[in-house]
């Protein structure tokens, strides 16, 4: 499906630069409050275009993860203490800001008793109190399977429990370090479970890292069975030489059929593009789906 000796990027896949007030003013809010993005940090492509709508994903805990995973641009090294004020700071800014949807992950903190799920139940709990109507969308490590953290922050009842599978069980090992795919699978499979249904799931792969088409259809079958909701796929992206080499680009048509295919096997939504990010248009892509859960709890 693609040349893997090829260098530049190919006419599919094009960054924007959207520059502007809106861009602007999101930076200075950021920087005024000390809070920290994922769309920085993981030098994400898509970063001037969602700054330039006014939508971004607040990454809580510092920018310092105590995982070394080979494909992810965020920092590693000792990190900083959590920031009491750090749940209050984003619930003003997502105020200020107007959100109808709040994006909210961390950095992995094996450092902590609690791994940080303390930090995100507070902060969900006070967008809820700024912008009670908001959607709000948390993208979290595995806290190592735990239970009592992963019931933490799904007790604050947030509208989306993502936790990113990243790639295929053989790949797994070598890029996600810690990290382990049968495990991000039952935490997945757990969050549904133990909410109840009231909280969507969510997950997301990525390509081109070496995996093959059979591997990437058996990654949405094992998402399909741990009863997750809403599922992305997305080009990998070397974010430096120094991480794990691109295997390939994957042509658009390719992201198309994966996307049929998810769509038929029963996914409640599907986002799989060049392009596509685990947070990218996130608040557009469950619209119609916590539509219809917002019906089913009324009834």
């Amino acid at each position: 499906m693609a040349d893997k000796n090829q260098k530049r990027l190919p006419e599919w896949i094009r960054v924007k630069v959207n520059r502007g007030g809106n861009r602007d003013e999101l930076s200075n809010e950021l920087r005024d409050r000390k809070l920290n993005t994922v769309c920085e940090e993981a030098k994400c492509p898509n970063l001037a275009e969602c700054w330039h709508e006014r939508t971004a994903t607040f990454m809580l805990l510092g920018v310092n993860c105590t995982r070394a995973c080979r494909f992810c641009a965020i920092g590693y090294d000792k990190p900083e203490p959590p920031d009491p004020n750090e749940p209050g700071n984003v619930a003003e800014t997502a105020e200020k800001m107007d959100l109808e949807y709040v994006v909210i992950t961390s950095v992995a903190r094996d450092d902590l008793e609690d791994e940080g799920s303390d930090q995100f139940a507070k902060t969900i709990r006070a967008v809820r109190e700024k912008l009670p109507t908001a959607g709000i969308e948390v993208l979290t490590p595995d806290f190592n399977g735990k239970e009592d953290l992963i019931r933490m922050t799904l007790d604050a009842m947030p509208t989306v429990f993502n936790h990113n599978l990243e790639t295929c069980e053989r790949l797994s090992p070598p890029i996600r370090g810690r990290a382990k795919y049968r495990r991000s699978l039952e935490v997945l499979k757990n969050a549904k479970e133990w909410s109840q249904g009231k909280v969507l799931t969510k997950s997301g792969i990525m390509v081109g890292l070496g995996e093959s088409d059979e591997e990437v259809i058996e990654c949405i079958n094992d998402l399909y069975a741990a009863n997750v909701d809403i599922l992305t796929i997305g080009q990998y992206l070397p974010p430096s030489r120094k991480h794990w080499k691109l295997d390939r680009y994957v042509r658009p048509e390719q992201f198309e059929e994966w996307k049929e295919y998810a769509e038929k096997l029963g996914f409640s939504a599907v986002a799989s593009g060049p392009m596509v990010r685990s947070s990218y248009k996130a608040g557009q892509l469950i619209k119609a789906k916590l539509e219809e859960q917002q019906l089913n709890l009324k009834n």
